[in-house]
């Protein structure tokens, strides 16, 4: 059997030019990136912000297990099903970190004969998008500390800095660091930390922003820290904003490249969802829906992280509406909540099916509450039974689900066309009623309440003391508007990974919160999440190699 890599090294991927052109995208539009790849140019937005809007289907998933779920192949795989069956269609997706590309996950191009290519350039440094985070968000740290070595005019705290510098790798040796050591030339010594790029408050403005101005904009209203008097240090008064942009004036352009079987993809931004908002840039989204019929996206881990954050944060700020919903899930996995170990997930196991399907029930409710209609699918593995797809199907269909298998690993498109149908019907049939879960004018502790017990299902939320204080102090200065972005563990619907399925009777533990004033919304960290991943014992960058053609191995 050919592994992923094969099957994309195989692939006969058309130009740029080609691929663009059926979306109506000329030569003049494009910034080529060799013949594959291409950025979009800014122009082309004027062109066709006037283009009606496509209609918009979001990927998500149940709660991720060693088992496997495929959320990503999934929705390459609906995209080019759709097209199949004569939709134009376009995927918008995120950026791969390299972070997961070298530890545990692997890439973000998908699976088997639903890929997205050139797969080793976007698995690796693709078009330098993240670079130019990482360095941007660099600079701010550089002129930060520059700033308190000569002098501090604004009479920042050393002891209340709140920026931190990032690279894009797991790395947990830099989570907590000191600098400044050496001579006095060297800098103020003081602590600091690092974050994984996809983890930087850049990372989140770049997908949010609408354009080079907003962009400015959110990058000056960064706070970095607070001064003597307890009043917060913007990146706007550190003069940082201009040379910021100046960095990102490129990876702000969403990027095209195609799946195995053509279709366009718009592949820009990269931010985790149990870290920060998990989904690919505004930009790119809103340009897909005014050049293709139907739009498919995908957003980060379960549906309790990446889809609450699509509809809460992306959605509310940038006025989408989503269409439909598809929820992915696998036979193993929902046997794997259903306490089945990962060695005995080929068996057919109905009791424990019917045990771990409690998590997907969970997701299809919280789906629902925001008012879009959900199709279920499951991405098929040759270990599964009819029996079991059976009842999982009538599960689903007594839920107000539609249902449908997925075999894209597999057959590419061919083998989402049953998806693809119920998708389509479901558009034409369903009308979406989308709405956030809660309202701007709610305060902080009541949006988290009611992540935390509506979509969660926690009886409810508790506070470290630190927690509770900077809540209070992001009140008082005027950003009890703001949305919450959650930082959870992605493996449970709890704050702790270990419980699996459908928890209940637990409290999730806020243990900080912090405002991202430019991207737009307050993070609070919950249980232990780190903000920067470190390498498993036996890290895939083990497996990976280059020959002396050039061809890479190991990479998936």
């Amino acid at each position: 059997m050919k592994t992923d890599i094969e099957i994309a090294q195989e692939a006969k991927m058309k130009p740029v030019e080609e691929v663009a052109a059926v979306y109506g995208v000329d030569g003049d539009d494009l910034e080529l990136y060799g013949k594959y790849k291409a950025k979009l140019a800014d122009g082309l937005w004027q062109k066709v912000k006037g283009n009606p809007d496509g209609k918009l289907v979001l990927v998500t998933a149940i709660n991720p297990t060693p088992a496997g779920e495929g959320k990503t192949t999934t929705s390459i795989g609906l995209a080019d099903a759709l097209g199949r069956l004569g939709k134009k269609t376009m995927l918008a997706l995120r950026e791969p970190s390299l972070g997961p590309c070298f530890g545990i996950k692997g890439g973000a191009a998908g699976g088997g004969y639903a890929q997205v290519v050139p797969m080793e350039d976007l698995n690796l440094h693709f078009t330098g998008d993240f670079h130019a985070i990482t360095s941007a968000n660099n600079l701010l740290a550089a002129l930060l500390d520059n700033h308190i070595q000569q002098g501090n005019q604004l009479q920042i705290d050393t002891r209340q800095i709140l920026w931190k510098r990032c690279m894009d790798m797991n790395d947990r040796a830099l989570r907590n660091i000191v600098v400044g050591l050496g001579a006095k030339a060297d800098g103020v010594v003081r602590e600091d930390h690092f974050v994984i790029t996809v983890a930087s408050e850049i990372m989140a403005i770049l997908c949010l922003a609408n354009d080079m101005e907003d962009l400015k904009g959110r990058l000056g209203r960064i706070i970095v820290a607070y001064n003597y008097a307890g009043e917060p240090v913007t990146a706007a008064q550190l003069n940082a904003v201009g040379a910021m942009a100046a960095l990102l004036k490129d990876a702000i352009k969403p990027n095209l490249i195609q799946t195995l079987e053509h279709t366009g993809a718009l592949v820009h931004g990269g931010p985790f969802a149990n870290i920060a908002h998990g989904c690919n840039s505004v930009r790119a989204t809103r340009t897909a829906l005014k050049l293709a019929d139907v739009v498919v996206t995908e957003a980060g881990f379960g549906a309790d992280l990446g889809a609450e954050k699509f509809l809460d944060i992306k959605c509310r700020m940038a006025g989408l509406k989503p269409d439909a919903v598809v929820l992915v899930a696998t036979v193993r996995a929902l046997k794997y909540n259903g306490g089945v170990p990962k060695a005995d997930l080929c068996e057919e196991n109905l009791n424990a099916l019917e045990k771990g399907i409690v998590n997907l029930e969970k997701h299809i409710e919280n789906i629902q509450k925001y008012g879009v209609p959900v199709v279920v699918t499951l991405n098929s593995f040759t270990s599964d039974t009819q029996a079991e797809y059976e009842w999982i199907r009538k599960f689903c269909e007594g839920r107000g689900c539609e249902f449908a298998l997925s075999q894209v690993w597999e057959k590419g498109g061919a083998g989402g066309e049953a998806l693809a149908a119920k998708v389509l019907e479901t558009l034409a049939a369903k009308e979406s009623h989308y709405h956030p879960i809660y309202p701007d004018e709610m305060g902080l502790r009541e949006k988290v309440a009611t992540i935390a017990t509506e979509i969660y299902g926690a009886d409810g939320v508790s506070y470290a003391p630190a927690a509770s204080k900077a809540l209070a102090r992001i009140e008082e200065l005027g950003f009890g508007n703001l949305p919450v972005c959650m930082a959870k563990t992605q493996y449970s619907l709890s704050d702790d990974q270990n419980r699996l399925g459908r928890p209940t009777g637990f409290t999730v533990n806020v243990r900080d919160v912090y405002v991202s004033a430019g991207a737009g919304f307050v993070v609070v960290l919950t249980g232990a999440v780190m903000t920067m991943p470190g390498l498993p014992k036996k890290p895939a960058a083990d497996g990976i190699d280059v020959n002396r053609e050039g061809k890479i191995t190991g990479l998936f």
